[in-house]
């Protein structure tokens, strides 16, 4: 019987995952895959998918798949196109369809998705990023959960730029 508890005791431990990193709201992250280009990224729990503000956003065929021809859209970038393969198409909802006052159904957003290469601090990872036009937002990368998960990371809010410059 004591060995029967003792291995029950093992198997009803949580398995410990490694400490997370924590990062602040706001960081820096580079693209390695778009010209090493260094932009400042929201860290947002509440999104799900990574969002890089893209524009003259063109989806096209090559050889079968499914390809994307896009030019960043932050302030001084280059006029360079750019172009990946699309991973899949994301329908994103907007914050209007969530207002139950609004009688008016609006179909969900469809954005061409790409894995690309980001370096945060001096962690290297490939994640999902949605393209669309961000520049009228204040940072032009948004990070979201999937991408956090990724990165092994936590998130303190009253923080900022914890991880300095990348470093990849």
């Amino acid at each position: 019987m004591k060995s029967f508890l003792a291995l029950l005791s093992l198997v009803a431990l949580p398995v410990l995952a490694a400490d997370p990193t924590l990062y602040g709201r706001y960081e820096y992250i580079a693209l390695p895959e778009i010209g090493g280009e260094v932009l400042k990224a929201k860290m947002d729990t509440g999104a799900l998918t990574a969002s890089l503000s893209a524009k003259d956003i063109e989806m096209f065929t090559r050889d079968g798949d499914d390809w994307v021809r896009f030019r960043l859209a932050t302030k001084g970038a280059s006029n360079k196109v750019y172009e990946h393969k699309i991973a899949r198409i994301s329908k994103i909802k907007t914050r209007s369809e969530e207002d139950e006052e609004d009688d008016e159904k609006i179909a969900p957003s469809k954005r061409p998705v790409v894995e690309l290469e980001m370096c945060l601090g001096n962690v290297k990872r490939t994640v999902e990023v949605n393209l669309t036009d961000r520049s009228s937002f204040n940072y032009p990368l948004l990070i979201g959960a999937k991408a956090l998960r990724e990165f092994g990371a936590a998130v303190n809010p009253a923080r900022r730029f914890t991880a300095d410059k990348p470093e990849c």
